[in-house]
């Protein structure tokens, strides 16, 4: 789940466990209150997606006719061409981080210098190996097809891109020397979006507290991994910042006795759709959210360096302890 970087444009670092999303039970226990329920198809046609730019990827490396010498020996020569970079230069079996970059990785230089802003949105279909595209596709299907059945391949679509493309931005904006991949930023948008839904729906839940305790819970043990060496952590927070004020626009139901208003006497029927702090948390977060973007893509574009205006941010992303050097 995690958008890995390699730390000098080299080595990858280990991803997380994949995330389980909590489930939640509505009042009323009726479908009409949840609404429709959608049919899941984007989230798979995403998974066959990554899959499918991994295979390419991997087919593009070619390890045996670059890598293969004495000393670097590729793994698993019998997949021929498919086979992985040797593990000292990638422990996640997979490419190299010099076709990572040539097929769309992000790295702040190209996408500042040389004007190369599409890197900002074709990172998140690369992966860095089979274990990190294992652990994303996992999360992606146990988060996504629920979010999906629920709410439509539209608005979890957008909000999917959206946070990849907001994590780009913040990892950009940070970390400078690396080559950051994945698709963890989109997934930690989707988290967001599940804790700002819960958030704007509060009055149709019941086990409102278990829940909300749970979802924080895997919030945290997920953006902790990120404190590891060759984690993007930056690109988490970016993607589950901006998912997080997506949820609050595209996730927002109706009231329960607005659904079921013709089955309730009139005197107890809603007068409005939505209910009024339902309509503040719509516009504060519309308004953050464009502000974000604006102020951050300024700040990219103009080559300021995030850590100037931050001392202590770096420790969001890596902590230094006895056993690693989070270097640059």
């Amino acid at each position: 789940m995690d958008v890995e970087r390699g730390k000098n444009n080299s080595r990858p670092g280990p991803p997380p466990a994949p995330v389980v999303a909590p489930y939640y039970y509505e009042e009323g226990e009726t479908s009409s209150a949840a609404g429709r329920e959608w049919t899941a198809w984007i989230v798979p046609m995403v998974v066959v997606a990554n899959v499918a730019m991994f295979i390419v990827t991997m087919l593009i490396n070619n390890c045996p006719h670059h890598t293969q010498t004495l000393r670097r020996r590729c793994v698993a020569t019998f997949l021929g061409r498919f086979s992985f970079q040797p593990l000292r230069e990638n422990p996640l079996f997979g490419p190299s981080s010099s076709t990572l970059l040539k097929l769309g990785g992000l790295e702040w230089d190209k996408v500042v210098h040389q004007h190369q802003g599409w890197r900002l949105v074709t990172c998140i279909w690369l992966h860095a190996g089979v274990i990190h595209l294992l652990a994303n596709m996992l999360s992606l299907i146990f988060i996504g097809m629920r979010l999906e059945q629920q709410f439509g391949f539209v608005r979890i679509g957008v909000i999917y891109l959206l946070s990849g493309f907001g994590g780009s931005i913040l990892s950009s904006l940070f970390i400078r020397n690396s080559i950051s991949v994945g698709a963890s930023g989109a997934l930690f948008g989707l988290l967001g979006a599940m804790l700002s839904e819960l958030i704007t729906n509060w009055t149709i839940y019941s086990n409102k507290a278990a829940a909300l305790l749970t979802l924080l819970f895997i919030i945290v043990i997920n953006l902790a991994v990120g404190i590891l060496p060759h984690v993007d952590n930056f690109a988490h927070i970016g993607g589950f910042l901006t998912g997080f004020l997506l949820g609050f626009i595209l996730l927002i139901r109706p009231q329960f006795k607005w659904i079921e208003r013709r089955n309730l006497p009139p005197t107890t029927r809603a007068k409005t759709k939505h209910k009024p702090y339902q309509y503040t948390l719509w516009v504060i977060a519309m308004i953050l959210l464009i502000v974000g973007f604006v102020v951050g893509l300024v700040m990219l574009f103009r080559g300021e360096n995030g850590n100037n205006r931050c001392h202590w941010c770096h420790y969001l992303s890596c902590v230094p302890t006895s056993r690693w050097n989070c270097g640059n």
